[in-house]
């Protein structure tokens, strides 16, 4: 059987593997160890960068690439974009970002140094787009006092001359808080800043028209928050927003909002969830809520206690994925147009803000950090990472002596192909997310047509594909080249399945290739 091995070098600080149970497209060791994901079709659309350097993976957080984000991963690849991770103990700068079309920075968790800001800025202004995913206010994952709201604004509520506020001597002088200064970045940039607000479940269904929005909410009926927050819009001439809450009562606070959660009533007053900017020649966009983005496929332990983390579908609920799908569509494509002014649409007014919003007003409600990190944990150095985390170096080191076994074993499984051709590991475990590939020749199918099949010997179906129950695959139409099928499956093995299970290919209601698959 032909196997694939997707295995990353090591980068001088950590190294990622990424394994064919993490994110289904072909990936390939990009320099200084990135993950590389490239599009389907050969023919790159644009090119994004994924930012995991500050603190995507803290607490319960996995807004990876290969982890909580690989659906979205996936849905680039998919429409033909290549996607890049930055790799951790990375910084965002000018010369690194100039190369994508489109950056795209998950709700982060650390600070952005000014030099970062600056790139950020100095990046859209020359052309380029990013897309900035916050949270509520009061997730501060990593206790190290700054939510990614104020992260994502630039500096901390209540803390605005002083970003070290609170912190002992170690921290203050760590690497992490080195060159990080308090500034009203978002709003100077792009004329909007995250509201430090917490929203509860929300269906969120008042959006912008089709020609308001530039075409992003086209088809688009409606999108769900699960404890985020909304957006100030600062300057109308640079931003907009194109998705609104509805009224809301106080019984819609998120249940562990530190003030009143809810700042304007909901509508537009509270400012819109989802929102866009154009500067100069490059764009932004910015959603109050990463629960829209994440998938049920986490793959790193919690750095500050090593518990195995629990994501959720967001991004296959409501219309999630054809917003956010719709919305890189807008940013990857050119405009030449200085601000929101040029392009004909019709103007915000700005959002009404609270004294204490201001940032040399702001104040923290309560005593940050919220919660207790484990005796040893410090957020600044991942020398006290759990092991199995994103940063930890053991979990680097383990992982890829893992891939070493892997190799022989997936070598040793070549030698047992039926018929056809598999790409896929030897050995997987229940309920974890991997990938098959499937080659047979063109002339087999009926219908140009198959589907894949996974099941005991006694015959019980126990591939799950797609999120579905155990059953039998979708039936897709491949793609042929030189006469030879290329399509691949996302799927997971359900519980009751045996310790081997038969992997066949069907066309035509009959078996067209089988092979063997080991579970444990």
């Amino acid at each position: 059987m032909k196997v694939k091995l997707l295995m990353l070098s090591l980068m001088s600080v950590f190294a990622i593997l990424v394994s064919a149970c993490s994110n289904g497209v072909n990936e390939q060791e990009g320099k200084e160890g990135k993950i590389v994901l490239s599009p389907k079709s050969g023919d790159t659309k644009g090119k994004v960068l994924f930012d995991s350097a500050h603190g995507q993976t803290a607490g319960s957080a996995d807004w990876v690439i290969n982890g909580g984000f690989s659906d979205f991963a996936d849905a680039l690849t998919e429409a033909n974009y290549e996607v890049t991770d930055l790799g951790y103990n990375q910084q965002l700068d000018y010369k690194k970002m100039k190369n994508y079309q489109l950056v795209v920075i998950p709700e982060a968790n650390n600070p952005l140094k000014t030099s970062e800001q600056d790139a950020i800025e100095q990046y859209v202004k020359s052309g380029g787009s990013v897309l900035m995913i916050s949270d509520h206010y009061n997730a501060d994952r990593n206790f190290n006092r700054f939510d990614s709201s104020e992260v994502m604004n630039g500096y901390r509520r209540g803390a605005f001359d002083n970003p070290t506020k609170g912190m002992n001597a170690e921290e203050q002088s760590s690497e992490k808080m080195k060159d990080v200064e308090g500034r009203d970045f978002l709003s100077e940039v792009f004329g909007l800043r995250y509201r430090y607000n917490a929203l509860g479940n929300i269906k969120v269904d008042d959006l912008a028209d089709k020609k308001d929005s530039f075409g992003i909410t086209d088809g688009v009926n409606a999108v769900s928050m699960h404890a985020g927050s909304t957006l100030a819009i600062t300057d109308p001439n640079k931003a907009k927003g194109i998705a609104f809450v509805p009224t809301l009562s106080k019984d819609d606070a998120w249940s562990h909002a530190v003030d009143q959660g809810i700042y304007n009533g909901g509508g537009k007053e509270e400012g819109p969830y989802i929102a866009i900017s154009k500067v100069s020649k490059g764009k932004g966009a910015f959603i109050g809520d990463s629960s829209m983005i994440e998938d049920k496929s986490p793959k790193y332990k919690r750095e500050d206690n090593g518990e195995t983390k629990k994501t959720y579908d967001g991004f296959k609920e409501e219309d999630n994925k054809k917003m956010v799908m719709q919305i890189v569509e807008w940013l990857n494509k050119k405009d030449d147009s200085e601000d929101l002014t040029e392009m004909n649409t019709q103007l915000d007014d700005k959002t009404q803000l609270l004294d204490f919003e201001e940032p040399s007003n702001s104040s923290e409600p309560e005593r940050e950090p919220w919660g207790t990190a484990k005796q040893g944990y410090k957020w600044y150095d991942p020398s006290t990472y759990a092991e199995g985390s994103y940063g930890n170096k053991a979990t680097s080191e383990k992982e890829n002596d893992s891939s070493s076994s892997t190799d022989t074993q997936q070598s040793t499984s070549s030698n047992n192909e039926s018929k056809g051709e598999f790409e896929m590991p030897s050995t997987v475990q229940k309920q974890e997310k991997f990938q098959i590939t499937v080659h047979v020749d063109e002339s087999k199918l009926e219908n140009q047509s198959f589907q894949l099949s996974i099941k005991n010997n006694d015959g019980q179906e126990v591939g799950m594909f797609n999120g579905q129950a155990p059953g039998i695959s979708d039936e897709v139409q491949p793609r042929i080249k030189n006469g030879t099928t290329d399509w691949y499956f996302k799927t997971k093995i359900a519980n009751e399945a045996d310790n081997n299970v038969k992997v066949e290919v069907l066309s035509g209601g009959r078996v067209i290739a089988n092979t063997q698959l080991e579970v444990q």
